[in-house]
């Protein structure tokens, strides 16, 4: 599939801002299954300051400031890009998920011993026994990583409810995993906490996930948002495999990757300090748009007719 996405941050600030520093990370993942076709952004009021880097875990990073005041930021990042399904391994070929445990923290380095750095805590989420007692009813002795971690996919799904107004962004995880409740932000890091709690390795994806109206009703603009979904380590011969807990799948064509870390801290979109006064309001619209497939035209050549003198 080809997508272009559109993806506006816009601050207000109740007093002027005379000094912003900010960080994005905003531009889709450029990798495996997935073709980063263009990328840009336009920031109003411009920064005076730009540079991008790579962060520690493979994601693009844009750094910019801005000197002068200012009482509203506009971020608008404008992607294209092309997303193909994954190659899902059979669940019942992967490792035992105790044989996994093991490998990831092998003394020696090996691939597993290297995805083992997602097996540990991270500064949004904390191992805890209330975690890995729901973890183990799916993960059940010599049950293979993926058909297990498939089943807790499953079983998320059907005993937590998607509720905006029952969780923000500092809501602690075991607070939402006690109310049941939450957005995709939330089920990711639950699973995560899940699985670090029994040892697994585990990582925080953020992207977008294009979504389909309604049977016959128009699609409308600014109606997708910003997504997370988690991805599992299932041993050195199928690497990491992508679970969403929020719509009981495993993403393919329709999820589109940004950034991958440990946990939301590490994937923030938009993030930064502000030097000024008063209460500030934020306000994003995503919106994700499938593009008409390229279709190869072959050309034909006449052949001239052969004429005598």
């Amino acid at each position: 599939m080809r997508y272009e996405i559109i993806h506006r941050t816009i601050y207000k600030y109740q007093e002027p801002i005379s000094v912003g520093h900010h960080l994005a990370r905003l531009a889709p993942k450029n990798e495996g299954r997935q073709t980063l076709l263009w990328h840009g952004l336009d920031i109003d009021p411009a920064p005076s300051t730009m540079a991008g880097h790579t962060d520690y875990f493979g994601n693009r990073v844009l750094f910019f400031a801005l000197h002068g005041s200012h009482k509203e930021l506009v971020v608008t990042a404008h992607s294209r890009v092309i997303v193909n399904d994954p190659v899902i391994p059979d669940p019942l070929t992967t490792p035992a998920w105790e044989t996994l445990r093991d490998g990831v923290r092998a003394d020696v380095l090996t691939p597993d011993a290297e995805a083992g750095e997602f097996s540990f805590p991270s500064p949004f989420i904390r191992p805890d026994a209330v975690f890995a007692k729901y973890a183990l009813t799916s993960f059940i002795p010599g049950r293979a990583v993926l058909a297990a971690a498939i089943e807790l996919n499953s079983r998320m799904f059907r005993d937590f409810k998607f509720d905006p107004k029952a969780t923000d962004v500092a809501t602690p995880i075991l607070e939402a995993f006690k109310l049941r409740r939450g957005v995709c932000q939330d089920f990711a890091q639950i699973y995560i906490a899940c699985l670090r709690s029994i040892g697994l390795p585990v990582r925080y994806v953020s992207g977008y996930l294009e979504t389909l109206p309604p049977p016959g009703k128009p699609k409308m603009v600014g109606a997708d948002a910003s997504h997370a979904w988690v991805s599992v380590w299932c041993g050195s011969e199928h690497g990491w495999v992508d679970l969403d807990p929020t719509n009981n799948c495993l993403p393919a064509a329709r999820h589109i990757s940004v950034a991958i870390g440990r946990d939301f801290g590490d994937v923030s979109p938009l993030r930064g300090v502000v030097y000024g006064s008063g209460e500030q309001e934020l306000k994003v619209q995503v919106d994700v748009k499938p593009m008409p497939e390229l279709k190869l035209v072959e050309a034909t050549q006449e052949k001239a007719e052969d004429t005598k003198p």
